[in-house]
């Protein structure tokens, strides 16, 4: 089993202290920001230990079992908030009304899985009704910014053959703009209604929840002809576990604990393209 350590601005004698800890037989340098422990021990409490070490000197730290490549999977799908990019969208909305503390606390605990996302989405989208509709492309103009590594990371998959999906809990105002932007391939997201030239605090249509999420990547995966096994999902919240869990790589992005737990890979202080190194 590998080890891959990455960090913004790694030390290389953390690396070398946490390579030590892990028992690694050799250390390859793979970029100026990853490092790959080659031959080290598993061990439950070897594994505490590194993920400890790892976190008190800002790397993610990634076991590898056998190596992949990335051409092995076809499908990359995304969350947007939070993931792809930096911003809950609905926060932002819900400032140009004043109430961004009472909207994002809501957004809080539904990520932290304490409110099932359709009553969190309701509640939320309630507390916009009368705002204008304009509002939303000020967000999109002056808040939405990409995440860390998300270029870079296209780019690689894109080159590697792998098809694109952004599927959200946010809504296709945004979705269908970044989509268009980045030459995204698929996408999916919940529809504001708006009357009047202003939100009516509804949403229209089926409300993209966790079950929602999940169908999207087994529907895209059913056109593409190929298994949910040969995809990557990258998410940061509770309503992304259930098409995490079908995933044959789930990706953790900034997360909240309960999806870190659950994640194969966990990427706490690099980019979206810290899921490069992990492949040959």
């Amino acid at each position: 089993m590998n080890l891959i350590l990455q960090g913004l601005q790694p030390e290389a004698s953390n690396v070398e202290r946490i390579a030590a800890l892990a028992g690694a037989k050799q250390v390859t340098q793979l970029s100026s920001s990853a490092f790959r422990c080659e031959e080290v021990a598993h061990s439950g409490d070897i594994k505490a230990k590194v993920a400890e070490a790892c976190l008190a000197t800002e790397l993610d730290c990634t076991w590898i079992n056998s190596p992949r490549r990335l051409a092995d999977f076809k499908l990359v799908a995304m969350d947007m908030d939070s993931t792809l990019i930096t911003i809950e969208c609905i926060d932002e909305i819900a400032d140009m009304q004043g109430l961004k503390p009472e909207v994002a606390e809501i957004t809080e605990a539904a990520m932290r899985g304490e409110i099932e996302f359709p009553e969190s989405l309701a509640r939320r989208v309630a507390l916009l009704k009368g705002l204008d509709a304009s509002a939303l492309q000020r967000v999109y103009d002056e808040r939405v910014q990409l995440s860390l590594g998300a270029e870079t990371m296209l780019q690689a998959v894109r080159s590697a053959g792998l098809k694109t999906l952004l599927v959200s809990g946010g809504f296709t105002f945004f979705t269908d703009r970044i989509k268009e932007k980045l030459g995204l391939d698929y996408s999916h997201a919940n529809v504001l209604e708006i009357a009047d030239g202003k939100l009516t605090g509804k949403v229209v249509g089926t409300v993209v929840d966790a079950e929602e999420k999940k169908h999207t990547v087994e529907r895209i995966c059913a056109e593409m002809g190929i298994s949910p096994s040969q995809t990557i999902v990258m998410g940061d919240g509770a309503n992304d576990l259930r098409m995490m869990s079908i995933a044959g790589m789930s990706v953790a992005f900034r997360a909240k604990p309960l999806v870190r737990e659950k994640a194969d890979v966990a990427l706490n202080f690099v980019g979206l393209d810290g899921i490069l190194p992990l492949f040959d």
